[in-house]
């Protein structure tokens, strides 16, 4: 199968290294390299500047003479440059010959912007779906998943969501005991549990350029277990609290009680990662008070339950022996193969 990466100047190096990295694990499991042929394509040049002061060597381009393609990724560019027509020209013509296509983060505004996304259901990167959403306020975006399947379309997410969007398409191709495999080895979840909203909370509590509004939720992340009104927060930071409730959702785009809530699950769910504490108590030192509270705002914020999110995230150390050595074991073989 040959997997083209289609990779815009200033791409995210991880949406082309991710996704190679899974596809070329899998073809090393299964014994054969040639199981996927994976080639990254530029808009122009030979070369291609990418995040993180990376260059790749583009094995093609789209103005090269067309060949059989499986699976078209498209790469996202975090900077947002203008769309070339030219990208828009080839999407549209190349597209329709493939068996599947996609795309990683902001990529999916080039499909979009080729008219290839209509009547679907996609995602992107959180901080970047607002503006897909002003731009492209026709097509459905789901802000909060790590990936999306519409049909042989699948979007995936920011950054590492593009190595979950590539584990999806191993196990379509190769089974769900390969694509473990290549979970494992690179230390992933198969299927990570809940969305994007799991991982964006306090990076959304760092977004305010308000001094007040700042103020107000450093106070919030350091007073989690007390009651926390509204009405004691707006006073500490010396604003009636109509006025604190307005300005704080014009600059977060959600209500204090909104990110108290996103707060108080963070601090929960680093506690389920850490340590060994009971539910009972995570939920009183992170503010909930009892567990069913806890639960309820799990459920809405994440989409799983704390149990389920700690056995997900479980640290190593509390693995069973068992489940070491049958690692160990695997990973042993790994290396002689």
């Amino acid at each position: 199968m040959r997997i083209v990466i289609l990779s815009p100047p200033g791409v995210q190096s991880l949406d082309i290294v991710g996704p190679a990295e899974v596809f070329w694990e899998a073809a090393r499991r299964l014994g054969d390299m040639t199981k996927y042929d994976i080639q990254i394509m530029s808009t122009g040049g030979p070369s291609i500047s990418g995040t993180g002061q990376l260059r790749f060597v583009a094995d093609c381009t789209i103005f090269d003479d067309d060949e059989p393609i499986d699976t078209l990724l498209v790469a996202g560019d975090p900077s947002f440059q203008a769309i070339d027509p030219q990208v828009i020209i080839w999407l549209r013509r190349r597209v329709p010959t493939v068996r599947r296509f996609g795309s990683i983060c902001t990529g999916v505004f080039l499909l979009a912007a080729a008219g290839l996304l209509d009547g679907k259901r996609v995602t992107t990167h959180w901080e970047c779906a607002p503006k897909f959403s002003r731009d492209f306020p026709d097509i459905e975006m789901d802000a909060d998943a790590i990936y999306i399947r519409d049909g042989s379309l699948i979007t995936a997410a920011g950054v590492t969501a593009g190595i979950d969007l590539a584990l999806a398409l191993v196990e379509e191709d190769y089974g769900r005991e390969v694509a473990l495999i290549v979970a494992r080895y690179m230390v992933m979840f198969m299927k990570r549990p809940g969305g994007q909203s799991q991982f964006s909370a306090h990076l959304v509590g760092q977004m305010s350029e308000t001094t007040l509004i700042q103020r107000a939720q450093d106070y919030i992340l350091a007073n989690l277990a007390t009651s926390l009104s509204i009405e004691t927060v707006a006073t500490k930071v010396g604003m009636s609290t109509r006025n604190f409730g307005r300005v704080f959702r014009q600059e977060l785009g959600i209500t204090p009680i909104d990110f108290i809530t996103a707060a108080r699950t963070d601090a929960a769910r680093r506690l389920l990662e850490d340590t060994n504490q009971p539910l009972q108590r995570i939920a009183t030192v992170s503010g909930f008070g009892d567990v069913h509270a806890m639960r309820r705002a799990f459920a809405k914020t994440i989409g799983v339950s704390p149990n389920e999110y700690r056995s997900r995230f479980q640290p190593a150390t509390s693995w069973s022996r068992s489940k070491i050595t049958a690692v160990k074991s695997e990973l042993e073989h790994a290396a002689q193969v």
